[in-house]
């Protein structure tokens, strides 16, 4: 098998170890519209389940990469979309299929947003542990947060969320994502907790965007918010602290197509591409991001005052993009950052 296009990795994750990614919908397929996302925005916001990739054609990948690693090289197989897995109407298919290939244990990361739905629910019952998202405790700061399809109110995620505690008996995570001046208060704090112990998850996950937010304005939260965030939230509140991304490279020799399929799901900074793509030389894979860049393939992201490469297709906002021929020819100012 040549390239894959549905399962990447093992990757290092902030809590599952070594994950072999599993990715059933296309690039920025998703109901919501989140003002942290790294992939960019959701244009057009989808609603719509259904088989977005055949379920043979992801599956025949996840054999083939099983049969390529050792035992302990990979510690979870984890359905993690470039927008959101539920979407995928085989994704409960996809997980009995991938456990009759492993024992590994198997993780699905989701918004959470489907699962008032009992076919969902159904469909992520065998799955050993469920990722769903919790960044707002009230309806407004919900929409301003994620953004999501119209008919996928606060309430009916609250719903979902509670339902399927009552009828999962794998390990339920809740991750919320801070950000400075819109959830990490004392009262927006305190509104999350007041549903996180309704919900009673086996652990909440504390995360901050450290790779390029689709808006400009979005900043992780100072120490002092981190701290009032895991004293709010209680004992189960651990914060995440984001590993080194160590993407596994695939056999190719296309440079420019394997970078293309790692900066597609995980934007990066120059200097971290130098570093994983040991393989090719610092001027070959400047010359294949220049390449990239003039085909509208690639392009940079600013944020925090540091230049990231994404996949052209996560759409930014124009007048946000750093100039592709001015990064190229300039960029020895900011490798180092």
């Amino acid at each position: 098998m040549a390239e894959l296009n549905y399962v990447f990795g093992p990757v290092p994750s902030r809590r599952l170890g070594s994950s072999l990614g599993i990715d059933p919908i296309p690039l920025k397929t998703c109901n919501w519209n989140c003002v942290y996302c790294q992939l960019g925005r959701s244009r057009p916001l989808t609603n719509v389940r259904r088989e977005y990739v055949p379920c043979h054609t992801i599956l025949t990948e996840v054999q083939h990469t099983l049969d390529l690693h050792q035992p302990g090289q990979i510690d979870w197989v984890t359905f993690v979309g470039s927008g959101e897995p539920t979407l995928h109407s085989g994704l409960g298919k996809l997980i009995q299929q991938v456990k009759t290939m492993t024992a590994l244990p198997v993780a699905v990361i989701t918004n959470g947003s489907l699962l008032y739905l009992p076919e969902v629910r159904d469909q992520l019952a065998e799955a050993d542990a469920v990722l769903p998202s919790l960044d707002a405790g009230n309806p407004r700061l919900y929409r301003k947060i994620n953004r999501p399809w119209p008919r996928l109110t606060f309430e009916r995620l609250i719903e979902g969320l509670s339902a399927f505690r009552r009828e999962y008996s794998g390990k339920l995570w809740i991750e919320v994502m801070l950000i400075q001046g819109l959830n990490d208060t004392e009262e927006s704090l305190q509104e999350i907790a007041a549903i996180l112990e309704r919900i009673q998850p086996d652990q909440v996950h504390l995360n901050v965007p450290t790779r390029p937010p689709v808006e400009t304005w979005v900043r992780p939260p100072n120490e002092d918010a981190i701290s009032r965030a895991k004293r709010i939230l209680g004992e189960s509140a651990k914060e995440m602290t984001p590993p080194v991304l160590e993407v596994q490279v695939a056999d190719s020799e296309n440079l420019e197509e394997t970078i293309l399929n790692i900066i597609t799901r995980h934007p990066m900074k120059e200097q971290e591409l130098f570093d994983l793509l040991e393989r090719w030389s610092s001027n070959e894979i400047r010359t294949a991001l220049e390449q990239l860049a003039a085909k509208r393939e690639a392009q940079v992201v600013t944020r925090y005052g540091i230049q990231f490469w994404s996949s052209r297709r996560a759409y930014f906002p124009v007048e946000d993009l750093t100039s592709q021929t001015k990064h190229v020819t300039d960029r020895k100012t900011d490798i180092s950052m």
